[in-house]
């Protein structure tokens, strides 16, 4: 095989519609391994490939449209054996592989030109499977038993099949493959239609793939069903407030970041609602869809609206050791698969996430200084009390007033927080510590949780609540610099264990800690000093864990590998102690990473140091798009900017802003504000920033600039 076809295959193409994505590679087939039309975690099509007789069609060109809407891949045929007409030579036919999803349902169209001056037959050849595994059996959880594939059925004359599977759970789960036209010949699975072309002849082949029988496949029901999918992909993609510059490359990145969260989000009955990434995460993840919330903030908040909604919906309410649920406490995900309904697995409702919790009470008061909504604030209110009496209970429990995590049950994850692989918390000599275990980035999280209680607290003149809570983040804070700063380092370590002790290592998470603002001035100096040295900066994004500590591996998935998401919350934290350069320094790694992966930002890639003229190097599986990934250039452009919007105050603080390299004017488009709406622009004039502002709606907010 040429070394094209080898990329084309191994090339990953990705669409998704509300609970169904699908993963092919570069010519457009299904071909097992992690590829698949998935829906609610079952793997739906786990065959799709499109032949020309016995060969694969030469791959010209395969790319996803920018909106995210269609795969096309452009291909023409290899040569053609003689079938009643003279053999084709390679080059002759055009062959046109598009697809989109709508409704939870596949639709594709592939279309034929002959370009040739004799007439061709052309042996169509798709061959269909379907296997029903788990999303979990797909990434490599073996099961004890499986449920059985019943008999498929065949459609009409034949013009498709229905495949069928009885699971464990007793569920019947289908897939239906419908085709436009009637199969001239059928061999197991592989359905062949005979295309005769003309010289200029245009020959097209419709099919559709869903869990259910749906109306034959029709030029007309393609179209109409393209259509609505392009509209409704380009509303969610007009949502929220648009960044432009005059950098052509900067504005992409900016428009694919915007559309790959459009892509991700999807429509709950409690609003929008980022799911995590394909292929691995595609449903709601709790901490992933917070931080994207705060990511997207400033620009969007009816996504942290819908977020905070599903997540208060789905708040727990009893003990189990087995789902790592209390009362309180916020869902870390949720599956639909068979693996969860059977509970082989406890991810149809899992809760082992220690963070989640206190950002989503993070996220209530940040949503509210953002948008001055207290009405659907006060809503929330049961749910957050509940959510900050599950945190001081935890904290309440630890020998220092921690809030810590050990799972229930061996099926549940060993490590709760972000980081959450298995070897991301140790000591300095590398032995995995002891739990209960409290990260050093979570008591940020608590400590910003009980700001935010207080805030609001006053908001609802309840002095004696907030007094109680400011009380609480007063005291973590002294805590968490008693107990988890390293004089000999400068730094901080990443956790306590459960005998006490300090893990002792260098890592990334600390600059969580800047975000939230715990640190003294002095210290989060030190921190953010370090965090830009090359121990951490590979040139690229910061490194999760310092190079020289004990595990550290830049091909890992936790320890030493770049996080887009982990830098850009790093660079805010870095902003909020005033270091707007090295937050400049960072936004370029993170733009000129994004130009060697097409102008998006996968979950995570290695972290070996940069190289002149060479690329980033992609980490293997990695999920992309990813929606905190996606989330992040924006959150490191407003650390850029200095912009923090006040709704409450119903005013703009701008302090120290700065411009991205290369870039002299940003313009922010539609920002919400009340009831109105902003624009801001940012223009370099001479050494310095000017901002100027543009009202609709209403008078000209107050704009405090700090220059």
């Amino acid at each position: 095989m040429d070394p094209a076809a080898t990329a084309a295959l191994y090339a990953s193409h990705v669409l998704k519609d509300g609970d169904s994505f699908l993963v092919a590679n570069g010519y457009g087939d299904i071909d097992e391994g992690s590829t698949g039309l998935f829906r609610d975690d079952t793997r739906l099509l786990s065959v799709f490939r499109l032949r020309l007789a016995e060969t694969q069609p030469a791959l010209l060109s395969a790319a996803v449209t920018d909106d995210n809407v269609f795969f096309m891949a452009h291909m023409t045929n290899r040569p053609l054996p003689e079938l009643g007409a003279p053999p084709a030579p390679h080059g002759l036919i055009h062959v046109l592989r598009s697809r989109f999803l709508y409704e939870e349902r596949l639709f594709e169209r592939v279309g034929f030109v002959n370009y040739g001056n004799q007439s061709v037959v052309a042996p169509l050849r798709i061959e269909v499977a379907a296997d029903f595994r788990d999303m979990f059996e797909v990434r490599g959880q073996v099961r004890a038993a499986r449920g059985t594939l019943l008999d498929k059925e065949t459609i009409g004359g034949p013009q498709g099949v229905v495949f069928r599977y009885r699971g464990l759970d007793d569920v019947v789960r289908s897939s239906v493959v419908a085709f436009s036209r009637t199969a001239s010949r059928v061999d197991g699975n592989l359905f062949e239609f005979l295309l005769k072309l003309a010289p200029g002849a245009k020959e097209e082949v419709f099919i559709e793939v869903g869990s259910e029988p749906g109306e034959p496949p029709t030029r007309a029901r393609y179209r109409t069903a393209a259509a609505c999918a392009r509209r409704r992909m380009r509303a969610r993609s007009r949502r929220g407030a648009r960044v432009r510059s005059r950098g052509p490359l900067f504005d992409a990145w900016m428009q694919r970041s915007r559309a790959d969260l459009a892509l991700l989000t999807s429509e709950l009955e409690t609003g929008p609602y980022p799911y995590a990434g394909i292929p691995w995460f595609s449903t709601p993840f709790g901490r992933d869809a917070v931080i994207t919330a705060l990511q997207t903030l400033w620009l969007d908040p009816g996504i942290a609206r819908g977020v905070l909604g599903f997540l208060a919906a789905h708040q727990a309410q009893e003990e189990s050791s087995f789902l790592d649920s209390a009362p309180g406490k916020i869902m870390h995900e949720t599956r639909r698969g068979e693996m969860s309904a059977l509970k082989e697995l406890p991810f149809g409702r899992y809760y082992g996430g220690v963070d989640t919790t206190p950002l989503f009470v993070m996220l209530a008061g940040a949503y509210a200084r953002r948008t001055g909504e207290l009405e659907f604030v006060e809503s929330l209110w049961p749910a957050l009390l509940a959510a900050t009496a599950w945190i001081e209970r935890v904290c309440d429990a630890n020998q220092f007033g921690l809030l810590d995590y050990a799972r229930g049950e061996n099926s549940g994850l060993s490590n709760q927080g972000w980081k959450d692989s298995e070897d991301s918390v140790f000591h300095d000599d590398g032995r995995f510590p002891p739990g209960p275990i409290a990260l050093v980035e979570v008591q940020g999280y608590a400590f910003a949780a009980f700001r935010a209680m207080a805030e609001l607290s006053m908001r609802r003149h309840d002095a004696q609540a907030a007094n109680h809570w400011e009380a609480r983040a007063e005291r973590m804070r002294r805590t968490v610099e008693d107990k988890f700063w390293m004089p000999a380092h400068g730094f901080y370590g990443i956790a306590i264990d459960g005998e006490g002790a300090l893990c002792a290592v260098r890592s990334s998470n600390p600059g969580h800690l800047l975000y939230c603002g715990l640190p003294a001035v002095e210290r989060a100096d030190a921190v953010a000093q370090q965090l830009m040295t090359p121990a951490f900066h590979t040139g690229w994004g910061l490194r999760t864990l310092a190079m020289g500590e004990a595990r550290y591996n830049p091909m890992s998935y936790h320890n030493g590998s770049v996080w887009p998401h982990d830098s850009a919350l790093c660079a805010a934290g870095i902003s909020r102690y005033g270091h707007r350069d090295a937050v400049v320094l960072l936004l370029r790694s993170a733009f000129e990473s994004a130009v060697n992966f097409d102008m998006r930002l996968p979950e995570l890639f290695c972290g070996f140091p940069r190289v002149q003229g060479a690329p980033p190097i992609a980490y293997p599986v990695a999920c992309m798009p990813q929606a905190w990934a996606a989330g992040a250039p924006f959150m490191l452009l407003r650390s850029c900017l200095g912009v923090k919007i006040d709704g409450m105050r119903g005013e703009i603080d701008v302090d120290r802003p700065r411009l991205p390299v290369g870039i002299d004017e940003v313009r922010v488009h539609d920002i919400a504000l009340g009831e109105g709406r902003i624009d801001l622009t940012f223009r370099r004039v001479g050494a310095r920033i000017g901002v100027f502002v543009d009202a609709r709606g209403g008078a000209v907010p107050p704009v405090r600039l700090r220059a």
